[in-house]
């Protein structure tokens, strides 16, 4: 499990923007990197649009959203698309950076799997706080509550 104060895992991920994204190149922003179980269903969903809605203030406090699930990017592009996401997804289908961080555990009934947890990074590369079980309903605003303290 990654804790507040250590140094962020660096990952290499195709992103929803059909690029390849590292930790680094979000170096000088704060990044809200939060891991999801799976596209487009319920909880997953309401997570995304919360972030989705607040966008405009996570950006103003110098923040940046990405989303981490094992899915594919022709399913990231889907669910982007339905929900007219503006922020970006990585896929990570062998689940590197989810395990990186801990993000990998049991699920309960749903068995193994990826952990809805956030992480936020600071411009300098270090985990500056970590939200495990995360409720997807409301947990934007605890983002930004977040985000506010950091400043």
């Amino acid at each position: 499990m990654v804790e507040a104060n250590s140094k962020a895992p660096d990952f290499k991920l195709m992103g929803s923007d059909g690029k390849e994204h590292a930790l680094a190149d979000f170096k000088g922003k704060y990044l809200v990197l939060y891991f999801y179980p799976k596209d487009d269903t319920p909880g997953c969903t309401i997570e995304a649009k919360g972030f989705n809605k607040k966008l405009a203030d996570i950006k103003k406090k110098g923040a940046v959203i990405v989303g981490v699930s094992k899915d594919d990017l022709k399913s990231h592009d889907k669910f982007c698309n339905k929900y007219n996401l503006q922020f970006l997804l990585l896929s990570d289908p062998e689940s590197k950076a989810i395990k990186a961080y801990g993000a990998y555990g049991d699920r309960g009934i749903f068995g193994m799997g990826t952990l809805r947890n956030t992480y936020i990074i600071d411009k300098a590369g270090k985990v500056a706080k970590v939200f495990e079980k995360v409720n997807p309903k409301g947990h934007e605003e605890e983002i930004l509550e977040a985000l506010s303290s950091l400043d």
